[in-house]
């Protein structure tokens, strides 16, 4: 009985103190502020374990298909290139004050395509990735997933053949660096590599 007693006892001082913290403001919420170490590790825990419960039943199409490819070439750079770069472009405004920051999707080869399609249609809550399922059906969201396999051997010429007929180049077009993009995860110093490292294992950001 006295067991019970101080388990609801200590579970009421750790609610009043969350509680505390909370409300005090003293956790700087800004994004130019890194999180802890334990909270970046905490998040990035929670995200992979969530992504990875709910990606078990996604069925991959084939996704060496060229057309799929040119449609996914279209998207990426009306809406990704902002966040996740394009061949030949470095770095970009909205990019540099992101964080977690975005993995740069040329040098990062996503791993697992279930997990890209689900974090391209579902998003990331708190980490500046949208849900591109509110307004992208299946077939465009493979599509994008299928181009950006493509991305880390790519070269800046191919990239401008394929997103030539679109005149958009995402490098060239700075109207169209302020949008969020694809490939988390995974993504979360400490918690902007943690990202780069689950864009690695198949997070888009």
């Amino acid at each position: 009985m006295r067991f019970v007693a101080a388990f609801v006892l200590w579970g009421i001082i750790i609610l009043a103190a969350g509680a505390a913290f909370v409300w005090s403001g003293i956790y700087n919420i800004g994004a130019d502020s890194p999180h802890w170490p334990v909270t970046a590790q905490l998040l990035a825990a929670l995200r992979n374990h969530s992504i990875a419960q709910h990606d078990g039943n996604i069925n991959v199409p084939n996704l060496d298909d060229p057309q799929r490819i040119a449609l996914g070439a279209k998207h990426y750079a009306e809406m990704c290139t902002g966040c996740h770069l394009a061949p030949g472009k470095s770095d970009s405004e909205i990019r540099a004050g992101l964080y977690p920051r975005p993995p740069n999707l040329t040098q990062v080869a996503i791993g697992n395509p279930a997990r890209a399609f689900w974090i391209v249609k579902h998003g990331i809550k708190m980490s500046a990735m949208p849900a591109w399922g509110k307004t992208h059906d299946d077939n465009k969201i493979w599509a994008m997933v299928a181009f950006v396999r493509q991305l880390p051997n790519m070269s800046p010429e191919r990239y401008r053949q394929l997103t030539a007929d679109h005149g958009m180049h995402g490098d060239e077009d700075e109207d169209h660096d302020s949008g969020a993009s694809a490939p988390a995860a995974e993504t979360p110093a400490g918690h902007a590599s943690d990202h780069d490292n689950d864009a690695a294992n198949g997070s888009v950001r």
